[in-house]
């Protein structure tokens, strides 16, 4: 990180972090958290959260592409459970793929989410975990909760290393911690 940036400092998953400050919106930055490449922070928060989904009876977890791939992967690891990822771009081989559109605070712009004919039938009738390395305004959250119920799967829980932003919006997340948002004054 460069030296002039600022940053916030968090401890998750008994690990600290300094999470640099982006502005996503005239006057409002964020602290962004990026598990890509640090596999450290990413078994150490896919074990808590593990932890807190004991006593969740599920069968997949369920997360948008990309920067939450890798916290799927190793919450499948070391579950058990498999995953599936929604895709941001449509490909000729996902055939008859679900889809719905979000609106992402980090790309300020729609997103459409794709869920592809293999793992539609995969979720078909399954109870799922939906995971998201940080939950913020939560349009991807939604999205990915349209797309589970035109899947036909029940979303059991919802989980994710950090919420942002309103606390009290998340009451119903599974969580190893809160961010908040940075406003200019």
């Amino acid at each position: 990180m460069p030296q002039n940036r600022e940053s916030y400092a968090v401890e998750v998953a008994g690990l600290k972090r300094d999470l640099p400050l982006f502005e996503v919106a005239p006057g409002l930055r964020i602290a962004v958290l990026n598990i890509l490449g640090d596999t450290e922070l990413t078994q150490s928060c896919a074990r808590a959260l593990i932890m807190e989904l004991e006593r969740v009876q599920f069968d997949f977890f369920v997360t948008a592409e990309a920067k939450s791939i890798p916290l799927a992967y190793a919450l499948s690891m070391n579950s058990g459970k498999g995953y599936v990822v929604l895709r941001k771009t449509f490909k000729p081989y996902m055939g008859d793929a679900l889809h719905t559109d979000t609106l992402s605070i980090t790309t300020g712009k729609t997103q459409t989410l794709y869920l592809d004919e293999k793992d539609r039938h995969v979720l078909l009738n399954k109870q799922v975990v939906l995971v998201d390395d940080v939950i913020s305004t939560g349009s991807t959250l939604e999205g990915m909760r349209k797309l589970m119920a035109l899947a036909q799967a029940e979303v059991v829980a919802e989980a994710a290393i950090f919420t942002e932003g309103d606390p009290d919006q998340w009451k119903g997340i599974i969580s190893l911690g809160h961010l908040p948002l940075f406003k200019d004054e």
